[in-house]
């Protein structure tokens, strides 16, 4: 579909490919590339061929790690594409992906349907507002079946799932679609690329009219051109279709829903159509924003903004990703970084083909493209025009839950390490590298014990250092579970010239936020300027909690009164005293101390699935419930973090290889007989 807006960015999208681990997303990236003549071979992931998953680690494991960003044209249209990572352990690139794209294809397992990573990077697109199109995959597989997944899709997911394609054939018999919309079937033959149209086979005809009558339903329910329409002939043309489709994609109120075989090249083309038809360009999206309001409109002539959303920190330099949202910049320019606060020039401008660059002169405005030069740049940081300011809101950053001491092998290669360090960190915000204050060793922070072993063998691939790395450790939280009231804290010091005096009375109580601070103070016992400096004070406190050390979470603190002195009373004496007051408060509470929770959801062959359930209870785990899909089991647990680890081999030996599991966190829950009083 051609559109009739001549601006050069109504032809542009800008979209990512999301799903859990192995449901096929790099496989559907490649079959675009080569659908769009981009790529004249189709890569495989088995044979480590294929264009997104470049980095060594991604080929020897099959999976994909990093986000790769590649452009294609298709009908006249540019399409920006983002292939993601699908393991829990790799969400944060999902984060910083979806910051920045318009839409998304959402591909699923027609076998599996929604699996537990497809639910999260659906939440996630779904704060940040993107629309998607669902894109069933392997309809060539046994027990595939396009009706269960599409029931999936709307038990789990609560879109209203809009089919828009009949399979032709089923299993290994899949050889086509029927179009919905037009009434024409397209079928694929092996060895050939592209798909031969045809009118509907009579065997299907009375099937395909059924579907298109249940399609048109669903639109005229939500939409009210279509319903109109609908009333008047008891039937919605093609093109109100199509409009309708569109206009509920882009407001969420529905999804389109295709099938096909990626691998098989089976439904690639379609796909394509739908992306254009029905995902938005970056025309049709809302204005960015600033922090302190502010609005860009996305007009190459408006002030220049744009958000960086990836770094490549190399030995040869470093390569920024960033989303233009508005105005034109030329290689050369100089742009204000908002989060160093200092100019940068840029060297030069790259269109990205993954692990390949193509130079361009400019960017504009809906570009999404790598810049070199940048030296301060982080992921998150806002790139604007010198003399037209702007901030805009960064991804979320996760927070770790796993860590490992790692230190160099010889002491030479310290230094080395740290350089290494800084730069997995520099390039993956999720990554923390702090050194522990009791041991003096080096701890690396991660999402989960798969990301932190592709951080370590990064590491140790691209420096060359021998490494030693510890167990891994989960990260502890501590909280209140009993409170205190009335807790009376004075910091008075004077040793000569000014001296320091604060009041403060404190109360501390269980709170399902994270932390909340109040002033309960009357008669302005305690001047607005120095309840701040308290909060800043108890916040200070939070770092490290009586039990271990560990951070503070789930409290509320109240400032019900206090005192000051005319001359010794300052900011710098209220945040002291609202940092040790907190400190003897939390030791004076009952604390409970917390650890990470992940709901696991493991499938294995129904005869193994009582050693696997007398496993999951040996790890603490909370069974949650168990279904039978084609052959085999899917339990569904709640287990300590603390209890996974190791967890995939000891679940290989106890079903002879056949057993998988995923993860994905849930929160925070009481460690058992660990809770103290003081």
């Amino acid at each position: 579909m051609r559109t009739n807006n001549f601006s050069p960015l109504a032809v542009v999208r800008n979209l990512g490919i999301l799903a859990h681990v192995d449901a096929g997303k790099t496989t559907v990236t490649e079959r675009i590339l080569f659908a769009t003549g981009t790529t004249h071979k189709r890569g495989e992931v088995h044979d480590g061929t294929t264009v997104t998953d470049f980095d060594p680690q991604e080929r020897d494991r099959g999976i994909t790690i990093f986000a790769a960003a590649v452009s294609c044209a298709w009908d006249g249209h540019r399409l920006n594409l983002i292939d993601t990572p699908g393991h829990v352990d790799f969400a944060d690139e999902v984060e910083r992906s979806l910051r920045v794209l318009d839409g998304a294809v959402a591909v699923f397992d027609a076998v599996a349907g929604v699996e537990p990573q497809s639910e999260s990077v659906w939440r996630q697109a779904d704060r940040h507002g993107v629309p998607r199109i669902a894109f069933v995959n392997k309809l060539d597989r046994a027990g595939a079946d396009l009706d269960t997944a599409v029931e999936s899709i709307r038990r789990r997911l609560h879109p209203a799932p809009l089919v828009v394609q009949l399979p032709i054939g089923s299993e290994d018999g899949f050889t086509g679609v029927v179009d919905l919309l037009r009434m024409r079937t397209l079928t694929w033959t092996d060895g050939t690329a592209a798909a031969e149209e045809g009118p509907v086979p009579d065997d299907l005809r009375e099937e395909a009219l059924r579907r298109r009558r249940l399609l048109e339903e669903a639109v005229a329910e939500r939409h009210p051109a279509a319903l109109e329409e609908f009333c008047d002939r008891e039937t919605v043309s093609a093109g109100t279709l199509t409009a309708a489709l569109r206009d509920l994609t882009r407001s969420g109120d529905g999804v389109v829903v295709l099938c096909g075989s990626a691998y098989r090249n089976r439904g690639i083309e379609p796909l394509l159509d739908a992306v254009v038809a029905y995902l938005p360009s970056p025309l049709d999206v809302p204005a960015v924003r600033g922090v302190n309001g502010e609005e860009r409109p996305c007009d190459p002539a408006a002030p220049f903004a744009a958000l960086a959303f990836k770094v490549n920190a190399t030995a040869t330099g470093r390569l920024t990703y960033m989303r233009v949202y508005s105005g034109t910049i030329e290689k050369g320019a100089t742009v204000w970084d908002a989060g160093a606060r200092r100019t940068e020039r840029v060297g030069r401008i790259l269109r990205v083909q993954a692990d390949r660059h193509a130079p361009l002169e400019r960017a504009v405005a809906g570009d999404i493209v790598a810049v070199v030069g940048l030296k301060s740049a982080r992921a998150g940081s806002t790139l604007s025009a010198p003399d037209a300011p702007l901030v805009l809101e960064p991804p979320g950053v996760a927070e770790p839950v796993v860590s490992v001491a790692v230190e160099a092998e010889r002491s030479v290669d310290t230094d080395s390490l740290a350089s290494a360090l800084a730069r997995l960190a520099e390039e993956d915000p999720s990554l923390v590298v702090r050194t522990d204050a009791e041991t003096g060793q080096r701890l690396l922070s991660g999402m989960g014990e798969l990301h932190l072993e592709v951080a370590v063998e990064k590491v140790r691939r691209e420096h060359g250092l021998t490494l030693n790395v510890g167990r891994p450790r989960v990260s502890y939280r501590e909280t209140v579970g009993r409170g205190v009231s009335g807790l009376v804290f004075r910091h008075v010091k004077q040793d000569g010239g000014a001296g320091q005096f604060a009041h403060v009375v404190l109360d501390v109580e269980p709170s399902a936020e994270g932390f909340e601070f109040r002033s309960a103070v009357v008669g302005g016992r305690v001047p607005q300027e120095y309840v701040r400096a308290v909060e800043a004070g108890c916040r200070d406190a939070l770092a490290e909690g009586p039990l271990g050390g560990h951070p503070v979470t789930g409290l509320r603190v109240t400032l019900t009164d206090g005192s000051t002195h005319v001359k010794d009373s300052s900011d710098t004496a209220f945040r002291t005293a609202g940092r040790f007051g907190l400190r003897e408060a939390l030791r004076a509470c009952a604390m409970v101390l917390l650890e990470p929770v992940v709901e696991v959801t493991v499938t294995v062959p129904e005869d193994a699935v009582g050693a696997v359930l007398g496993d999951l209870a040996a790890r603490r785990g909370r069974v949650s419930g168990s279904v039978t899909r084609g052959g085999s089991a899917v339990v569904t647990a709640t287990v300590p973090l603390a209890e996974l680890f190791g967890y995939a081999t000891r679940l290989r030996s106890r079903t002879q290889g056949r057993g998988t599991f995923t993860a994905r966190p849930t929160g925070y829950a009481p460690a058992p007989a660990v809770t103290t009083a003081r």
